[in-house]
């Protein structure tokens, strides 16, 4: 099965076939302003402006003209070839093309409602609720040594409270890709490390070493450098982010929402679940 939204797209387009595309007062143009026909099935302008919002960046580098011309030629073929696949099309085809038109229209619905999720209100707002007007959060300078065992640990802590340098146990014995920089995790927040980790980190002093930690990555060593207030980020720096957190969390919502209040029957008692790889279902 072909996919629908790249027949011939490419082909069409590098083709660059010649001819002109005549400047005309815009005004009066609509989307189902027909710029051809094939065989009495009209291609329009707004079936064009659609396939160019589809192509990748480096087609809409081309002249106004040569893209102009590439797409309705796209278009032409496809029509042309399309009536012909009408006859051709098996029940296989049919439940393709109403699956893809399905994920079209839940498509619209997402990215709508993402769209509308992360205006610039609502991530002004998420910053500052974030940052502006919470509590001032606490950064920490910390270092580890992680070994396989928690008899590897405590004998690199035993090493280290004998006098031996962090760093250089580290470099040694570290087998996490901090190692090379004497296990330096640099300046963080606890929220970026697993729970076990911050847990020991945010009870700690300066200069003091504690271990061994167990988290899901092994057995740990922690040397604590210094800690700080948390430094609040420009509204820029985080806007991706925040927008990112919005979105995703709007359309979990939506999904979950719109099932709540769909009537959901599944009927799959004794259904194999392999029967998904019995292609011959779909028929020829």
């Amino acid at each position: 099965m072909p996919k629908l939204t790249k027949l011939l797209g490419s082909v069409a387009i590098a083709a660059c076939l010649a001819g002109a595309a005549f400047a005309q007062d815009t005004k009066d143009l609509k989307a189902d302003t027909v710029v051809a026909t094939v065989d009495g099935q009209d291609v329009t302008l707004g079936q064009m402006i659609t396939v160019r919002e589809g192509l990748p960046p480096e087609y809409l580098q081309l002249p106004d003209d040569v893209l102009f011309n590439g797409i309705l030629d796209q278009l032409v073929q496809q029509t042309a070839l399309s009536k012909i696949g009408e006859g051709m099309k098996t029940k296989k085809d049919d439940i393709a093309l109403e699956v893809e038109r399905r994920a079209y229209l839940a498509g619209i619905v997402l990215d709508k409602t993402a769209t509308d999720a992360a205006s610039d209100a609502a991530i002004q707002k998420a910053y500052d609720e974030k940052y502006v007007n919470a509590a001032p959060g606490v950064e920490y300078h910390a270092a580890h040594i992680i070994v396989p065992t928690e008899d590897e640990a405590k004998a690199v802590k035993a090493d280290i409270d004998g006098g031996k340098d962090f760093a250089e146990e580290a470099k040694e014995k570290s087998q996490d890709g901090a190692a090379q920089n004497g296990g330096d995790l640099g300046w963080f927040t606890l929220d970026k490390m697993v729970p076990e980790f911050s847990e020991v980190i945010a009870t700690m002093k300066p200069d003091e070493v504690v271990g061994p930690i167990q988290t899901q990555y092994g057995w740990h060593v922690v040397k604590l450098f210094d800690s700080r207030p948390a430094q609040t980020p420009t509204l820029d720096e985080v806007r991706d982010q925040i927008s990112a957190e919005l979105r995703q969390t709007a359309v979990q919502d939506r999904v979950t929402d719109t099932l709540k209040s769909a009537k959901v029957v599944k009927e799959t008692d004794g259904l194999d679940p392999a029967v998904l790889k019995d292609t011959t279902i779909l028929g020829k």
